[in-house]
């Protein structure tokens, strides 16, 4: 791994930027490979992750893998990390203060990686890059848009592993959405190979899958 990945993921297990580090066991970076295509990002590490200082390790964890082997890759193929990189006290959603001192390090995660795209997990995680939408109108609608780097980026929010173990019936949805991805990368890398922005034209726009 890089040099520079090695120092972010040194500064986020030192991180002590906002209250979410105290009563914790580990932090937890992220998890995968920094030349992956494709980047996950969810909302905040849980119980499991916060013991192992892994992204995804519990029941909705082992959920999204089965996910990504459904499309023919593994977990190190892709990178898996969070908005935040501590657990919130009992699950707890981030709060607005929490979140911003954990920006910098995923702006850095993912200029490390340079993802060809970003799979949102989540409202939180969508609404972080895509503010002001519902996920219920757009999961599994990829759309490009404006990235941290002021460049163009494809986002496809998706819902979050764990809303299928308490609602079932968002386990096909949550799968269905999941197999655009090899879809999407085509079209992403068909579009670079001809030197031409193709079906990704438009300034910000929602991608047919």
């Amino acid at each position: 791994m890089s040099e520079s990945y090695e120092k972010l993921r040194s500064d986020v297990v030192a991180c002590k930027n906002c209250r979410l580090f105290e009563g914790t066991n580990n932090a937890v970076p992220g998890e995968g490979t920094i030349k992956a295509d494709v980047l996950f990002i969810g909302e905040a590490p849980g119980k499991d992750e916060d013991l192992q200082g892994k992204p995804f390790v519990g029941a909705a964890g082992k959920f999204l893998t089965k996910m990504i082997e459904s499309i023919g890759l593994t977990r190190d193929d892709v990178y898996i990390t969070n908005i935040v990189k501590h657990r919130p006290p009992n699950n707890r959603d981030p709060l607005d203060d929490e979140v911003e001192a954990c920006w910098p390090f995923l702006v850095r995660q993912i200029e490390i990686i340079k993802p060809k795209l970003i799979v949102t997990l989540g409202r939180h995680s969508m609404n972080r890059f895509m503010p002001g939408l519902k996920i219920s109108n757009v999961h599994g609608r990829a759309k490009r848009t404006k990235g941290i780097d002021g460049n163009m980026q494809v986002f496809l929010p998706l819902y979050h592993p764990a809303s299928a173990l308490y609602n079932p019936g968002l386990r096909d949805t949550l799968i269905r959405d999941m197999h655009k991805i090899p879809i999407l990368l085509k079209k992403i890398e068909e579009s670079a190979a001809a030197g031409k922005e193709g079906d990704l034209k438009a300034d910000e726009e929602t991608i047919a899958v």
